[in-house]
């Protein structure tokens, strides 16, 4: 079922969303060289429980996870795309890594991802970045009313293809609001004038993720970390948007932080 938020309802989001891309934020400026993912864990559990917060990961178990998620943030790094399980793992210079988090902050649930290299960056891995980054700005562009869900997945499609990247559609955007994970799906690749039309209140997570040179995932051993199937290094980002009639309104938005 798709629920539409009032726009008081949207307005009472804004705090989750203003959190999550705080959160976010530091992390950006803490994590690197030698950082330990356990350590960014930890972190971010002692961000959330400051603020008052829930976390939307450490109960999660849907019908892809082996059992439930068990932490406060997903941690993919390198060949890692999705879902990625924080481990005891000390970052490496040049490594890539994707931060994807989600809270509840009085009642309402925002969601976010990051991607970045610590250290030295190699170009490809910055062009990869880059991508994920204009094809999530190219949906929310298109996030107006009365266009349609195809025509945000065909922007982020036309963007990634544009640069040569292939698109995998198991995984997309999602409706947020109370929980995490809501309708309407939203496909990283699709037709324009196809899908839902957009009307006020409908608040979703777009997030485009990008693999190198495949559209294969395979999974870890650990039951939730999802990798390129061929080892190829992997890009994601992501915002929380909500579709008002005066145009979209990132709410995870962290450009005023610098």
């Amino acid at each position: 079922m798709i629920e539409y938020k009032t726009p008081a309802e949207v307005q009472a989001m804004r705090p989750a969303g203003a959190f999550v891309a705080q959160v976010l934020h530091t992390l950006r400026s803490e994590v690197t060289v030698g950082t330990d993912l356990l350590d960014v864990d930890a972190r971010v559990r002692e961000l959330v429980e400051a603020r008052g917060g829930v976390s939307c990961y450490v109960d999660y178990h849907p019908s892809f996870g082996d059992s439930p998620f068990g932490h406060y943030i997903c941690t993919s790094v390198n060949d890692a795309v999705l879902h990625g399980l924080p481990h005891r793992y000390r970052l490496r210079n040049g490594d890539l890594v994707s931060l994807d988090l989600a809270v509840q902050v009085d009642g309402w649930v925002a969601d976010s991802a990051i991607s970045f290299v610590v250290g030295q960056a190699a170009p490809q891995d910055l062009l990869l970045i880059e991508t994920c980054e204009q094809a999530l700005a190219a949906a929310i562009d298109v996030a107006e009313v009365g266009n349609r869900i195809g025509d945000l997945s065909a922007a982020i499609g036309q963007v990634a293809q544009a640069a040569g990247y292939a698109v995998n559609t198991q995984f997309g955007g999602h409706g947020v609001g109370r929980t995490m994970h809501g309708e309407p799906h939203v496909p990283n690749d699709g037709r324009a004038g196809r899908g839902l039309v957009l009307r006020p209140g409908l608040v979703i997570a777009i997030e485009p993720w990008l693999m190198a040179t495949t559209d294969r995932l395979v999974k870890d051993p650990d039951g939730w970390t999802l990798r390129s199937a061929d080892g190829s290094r992997t890009a994601h980002a992501e915002h929380t948007v909500a579709i008002t009639p005066d145009g979209p309104l990132v709410l995870t938005d962290r450009s005023h932080l610098g």
